[in-house]
């Protein structure tokens, strides 16, 4: 099939993918409770994408399909319990004192919809931190002011890039554990109970990361990215060691990817502190393109601490919506994976090593990531939920968006570098300017 005639039908192919409801349904007790996703309108007949819950807690999905005129729980009930059985769950424990720090920069609609749901949080004591990366209005910090100052600090971190504004977080932060956020996401009320909880347990936990779930699939595109696996990293809990690295992970610790994303992790303040936080030349807002959170993970694994991942901690995220924003989220991923592995050997050369030792299987693994698959998805592939299966579609034009983004992402890293000296010997020169005229 000549270059022309295959973009075009995979741009059909794209536009025929149907908007999937999302719901979630607890099975506690006999009778199951079913709810419409949050924003999302009652659950009818038709395609619905469910998380299951068994004592509040997440516990799985499913693509369920409701024949039209059908009781849509009774229909997913019956599915739910005979793909979904009963957990035993201990209880999450006491969670310390937690600061929330939530990176934006002109979306102040978005923001106070995170922010509504951060204040609904069940945990005992925590605070909240808003910072607004190099705004160009105040948008921002009036919606803070007006509505929120009570109960959430402002900072703004003039220097663009999402590693820049956490740092800046991470500055103003007091808590013993600090969990990071986007603005796009809506936090399930026992996210951060269930997020920080375990570094009481363990004393050696560094970091934590949690289940990220799309709030809505109402385009082509936001059901294309969860079929490709979207953010979720599973329903098992584990534990990552570095003094005893797993078996079913040869690329441990360079597979960061696995570990959890920056939209739903934590981190022990002063183990983050003692890595010298993310790197401010990666992440969205640079040339880097992104990877800060997964230089955050491996630098905090280097150092000897421990990484779990718990399901139980989720937040809905708000998916991209078009073919556009697909394009630019692919090359990202590439461009941000190459990028923090730059970073890493950069700030921590003695990984280099461990990392040339795994590149082998690293080049390996990455062909697998970014290989096309066949986009009709008529065999039943590809069905949002089917979290690192790699068996659903992904167009050639996406695939080959990320192998450049991997290709660049060094390169980005080594300009968004550059970028950060020029600016802050701009702002040391502005802070000059500005003492001498007020003497």
């Amino acid at each position: 099939m000549a270059r022309s005639a295959r973009a075009q039908e995979e741009i059909r192919r794209f536009l025929d993918i149907g908007a999937v409801q999302v719901a979630e349904l607890d099975l506690d007790g006999e009778e199951a409770v079913l709810r419409p996703g949050p924003g999302s309108p009652p659950v009818t007949h038709g395609e619905v994408f469910v998380l299951v819950r068994r004592g509040g807690r997440p516990v799985g999905t499913l693509l369920g399909r409701v024949p039209e005129g059908a009781d849509a729980k009774a229909v997913l009930a019956e599915r739910a319990r005979a793909e979904c059985g009963a957990t035993v769950f201990g209880a999450p424990g006491q969670p310390p004192f937690t600061t929330v720090v939530v990176a934006t920069r002109e979306r102040a609609g978005q923001l106070a919809r995170a922010l509504d749901s951060l204040l609904a949080q069940d945990h005992p004591r925590f605070e909240i931190v808003v910072v607004d990366n190099a705004p160009v209005t105040d948008e921002t910090r009036e919606l803070v002011e007006r509505k929120y100052a009570e109960r959430v600090r402002y900072v703004c971190e003039p220097v663009p890039g999402l590693a820049a504004a956490h740092n800046a977080g991470l500055d103003a932060v007091r808590g013993e554990v600090v969990a990071f956020t986007d603005d796009d996401v809506v936090a399930d009320p026992r996210w951060l109970t269930e997020l920080t909880a375990p570094f009481a347990a363990d004393a050696g936990l560094g970091c934590s990361t949690g289940l990220i779930l799309p709030a809505r699939l109402t385009t082509p595109a936001q059901v294309l990215l969860e079929s490709h696996g979207g953010f979720a990293k599973g329903f098992t809990p584990r534990t990552y060691d570095p003094a005893h690295p797993p078996g079913d992970e040869p690329l441990f610790p360079f597979t960061a990817g696995r570990f959890g994303s920056g939209a739903n992790m934590a981190f022990r303040t002063a183990v983050l502190r003692s890595v010298g936080g993310f790197d401010p030349a990666t992440g969205a807002g640079t040339a880097a393109r992104g990877g800060d959170d997964l230089y955050g993970f491996v630098r905090v694994l280097a150092q000897g601490h421990r990484l779990h991942y718990t399901p139980y901690a989720l937040v809905w995220h708000h998916h991209r919506e078009t073919w556009r924003d697909l394009e630019t989220q692919a090359y990202g991923y590439g461009a941000g994976l190459t990028a923090y592995l730059t970073a890493v050997l950069v700030n921590r050369p003695a990984l280099l090593p461990a990392f040339l030792a795994r590149l082998p299987r690293g080049l390996a693994h990455a062909r697998t990531l970014t290989a096309v698959r066949d986009t009709d998805a008529a065999d039943g592939t590809g069905a949002p939920g089917d979290h690192d299966e790699r068996t659903h579609p992904w167009p050639r034009r996406l695939s080959r968006l990320q192998r450049r983004g991997m290709v660049y992402g060094p390169v980005g890293y080594l300009r968004a570098r550059y970028a950060l000296r020029a600016a802050v010997r701009e702002q040391t020169a502005q802070r000059a300017k500005t003492a001498q005229g007020a003497r």
